[in-house]
């Protein structure tokens, strides 16, 4: 692949990501804030006695302009991401086209990067969490994303090593296999925290829980299906054009 195609399938991947971030934050406003906004009430009635800093940011700020710019940046820049990843995984998966490719790459991304590392340490809403453990937390979590990551790039290599001696079918079921035994150990090896007050409701950290796994799937899934569009268009040739049956050229229309 030339770097004019490279570059040509980073930008729709950004676009991609762009439309992508759009529809994620819709998502995001209109399940996620609300919850957001009763956990934050929530806080506050615990810490009205004791007064409280003065915000820098305002709350509507931060629920329409601040929202807006985090889900859109990161939904430009993981695009970037995953349209070198295409470009690199393009040919290199089986017999799968662009869409396919495209579908196969947002799903992984899905999977790697969010699913596997929410299920141990899924999301708290404000109001839950002791603020010491806040820096320990976010680490584990990005040291869960790069591990999860690392291992699906490991199972990758295996299963196409393993190809050759077990099929196709076989060496994925290996691969697959290994990477959800490693992730376990991992899960159990991990330390875990369970600092959600007797006092929060389980329903409303539920909710949340869901609305923020709805706003990646909405994104990841978006992404897979903007980017397989554009890149088909990009990479496939459209049907032949018709000829006047004496020549090669294309046939002339009279007007």
């Amino acid at each position: 692949m030339n770097s004019i195609s490279v570059r040509a399938l980073l930008v729709r991947g950004m676009l991609a990501g762009l439309v992508a971030g759009a529809l994620a934050l819709v998502v995001a406003y209109f399940l996620g804030e609300s919850r957001v906004d009763a956990a934050i009430a929530i806080e506050e009635s615990h810490t009205h006695d004791h007064g409280g800093a003065a915000e820098l940011v305002s709350r509507g700020m931060q629920s329409t302009g601040g929202l807006a710019t985090g889900v859109l940046v990161f939904g430009v820049a993981v695009g970037g991401i995953a349209a070198l990843v295409f470009c690199y995984a393009l040919g290199r998966m089986g017999r799968f086209g662009p869409r396919a490719t495209a579908a196969l790459i947002a799903g992984a991304a899905l999977l790697t990067v969010y699913v596997v590392p929410f299920l141990k340490y899924p999301a708290n809403p404000p109001a839950v969490g002791d603020p010491d453990t806040i820096g320990r937390r976010t680490a584990l979590f990005f040291l869960m994303v790069a591990l999860s990551v690392l291992l699906a790039v490991a199972a990758v290599v295996l299963g196409r090593r393993l190809a050759p001696r077990l099929g196709n079918w076989n060496a994925t079921i290996a691969a697959a296999s290994g990477y959800v035994l490693v992730t376990g150990l991992a899960y159990a090896f991990l330390p875990s925290f369970n600092e959600v007050g007797k006092d929060f409701p389980a329903s409303l950290l539920w909710e949340f829980r869901l609305a923020t796994l709805a706003v990646q799937v909405t994104l990841w899934t978006t992404f897979g299906l903007v980017f397989g569009y554009l890149t088909e268009r990009l990479l496939v040739p459209g049907p032949a054009t018709a000829t006047d049956g004496r020549t090669n050229r294309p046939a002339t229309v009279a007007s």
